[in-house]
């Protein structure tokens, strides 16, 4: 299994500096690895239907790789004496994220999705470094000891599980401080196959706006609205910071307090987002729809939607479902909302009817709350009756 701890940093001032220096360092790594790959990428590549029958094809140069790049990095250094200060395996890991970005762009992912063309750092767009290979006693009482950094203060709020091996620390610069991520490993720990789900051990939720979820026993939970609710303040501090002359320091004050009143507003947005994760797993398999939320953020309720956060609990709900052996089952959202829950017939609505009142049996309930059963009966394959409306037809 693996898991992921993140603790708060206190480094020095000379601490802070280095680390600064490195991420610098770091980005302009980064960009010049990736103008290499673009390089070869116009260099090499050309249209069919643009070649001439009769042209000079130059000598075809060899693909960047990670190996080739990482290779190079000694050059790097002698050439830039200032890379030698980084430690050799954060360089070969900005590599590796090069790689990644590029063939993400490229190639795509494993289900073969592509992104969108990797965008060079600015200043200050590169926020992290990460040790691929941490030594397992390198926490020592309130210290972490990391390499060519040394002894850095460390927030240990929870202690580290027993069994688990470190794998990687990634260092985050965050507008209100440092941050260590470590990953852990155990791989005695069994993987829980779940049960087969059932109408007694699967719950279905119904994400909305009005509410931010509905289960299928009726159980709303109120939506916080935390962008919503600290959107005045981020107004009035977004026209002090547009009034700051650019390049000054009252300028760089005010874009960090704009900066970490949005680090507030996503905090508590990700706190609700557990708390709630939490309270559904303890009754079973979670059932939800298979929404496109990048559709929905960018139609006429973005602001809403991305203030929700839908895509952000429905990976944490999937991550702590898998961590006490449930899971959580998507199903197709399509017309879970017009279909009546009771006896499966198809009832319209508009956005504006908030309530189900089925015509054939009488059903009468909440229209998110009708949807929740429906998403329900689809996870576990049970049948909706349809009594009567078999009566009807007879």
């Amino acid at each position: 299994m693996r898991l992921s701890y993140q603790y708060r940093l206190r480094p020095t001032t000379q601490q802070q500096a280095q680390m600064e220096t490195w991420l610098e360092l770091l980005r302009r790594q980064y960009n010049y690895r990736l103008a290499e790959r673009f390089n070869w990428w116009e260099q090499n590549r050309c249209d069919v239907n643009a070649c001439p029958l009769i042209c000079h094809l130059p000598e075809l140069k060899d693909r960047p790789s990670y190996y080739a790049q990482a290779t190079d990095l000694p050059n790097s250094k002698a050439l830039f004496p200032e890379y030698k200060q980084i430690h050799s395996q954060v360089l070969q890991d900005c590599v590796k994220r090069v790689e990644k970005a590029y063939d993400r762009w490229v190639s795509g992912d494993s289900t073969g999705k592509r992104s969108g063309k990797p965008r060079f750092k600015g200043k200050g767009r590169y926020r992290s470094f990460t040790f691929p290979q941490i030594k397992p006693d390198c926490i020592i009482g309130k210290f972490i000891k990391l390499p060519k950094i040394g002894n850095v203060k460390l927030i240990l709020h929870r202690p580290l599980p027993d069994g688990f091996k470190l794998k990687t620390a990634t260092i985050t610069r965050k507008i209100d401080g440092w941050y260590l991520s470590l990953s852990l490993d155990d791989a005695s720990v069994p993987t829980i196959t779940p049960d087969a789900p059932t109408l007694d051990n699967t719950i279905g939720i119904d994400v909305g706006l009005k509410s931010f979820l509905v289960t299928s026993a009726g159980k709303p939970v109120e939506i916080p609205q935390y962008y919503r609710k600290a959107e005045k303040r981020l107004k009035r501090l977004q026209r002090q910071l547009s009034r700051k002359q650019k390049g000054s320091k009252r300028r760089a004050k005010a874009v960090k307090r704009v900066a970490k009143a949005h680090l507030k507003v996503a905090n508590q947005r990700k706190d609700f987002h557990h708390k709630t994760a939490n309270q559904l797993i303890t009754k079973g398999n979670v059932a939800h729809e298979d929404l496109n939320i990048k559709g929905l953020a960018k139609s006429r309720l973005a602001k809403s939607v991305n203030d929700a956060g839908w895509g952000q609990f429905l990976q944490i709900l999937s991550f702590k479902a898998a961590k006490a052996g449930l899971m959580t089952i998507p199903v197709n959202p399509n017309g879970t909302t017009q279909q009546c829950s009771n006896c499966g017939e198809t009832v319209p609505k508009t956005i504006a009817d908030r309530w189900h009142s089925c015509p054939h049996c009488g059903l009468e309930l909440d229209r998110d709350h009708n949807a929740a059963r429906n998403i329900q009966q689809r996870a576990v394959g049970h049948p909706v009756r349809n009594a009567l409306r078999g009566n009807t037809h007879a």
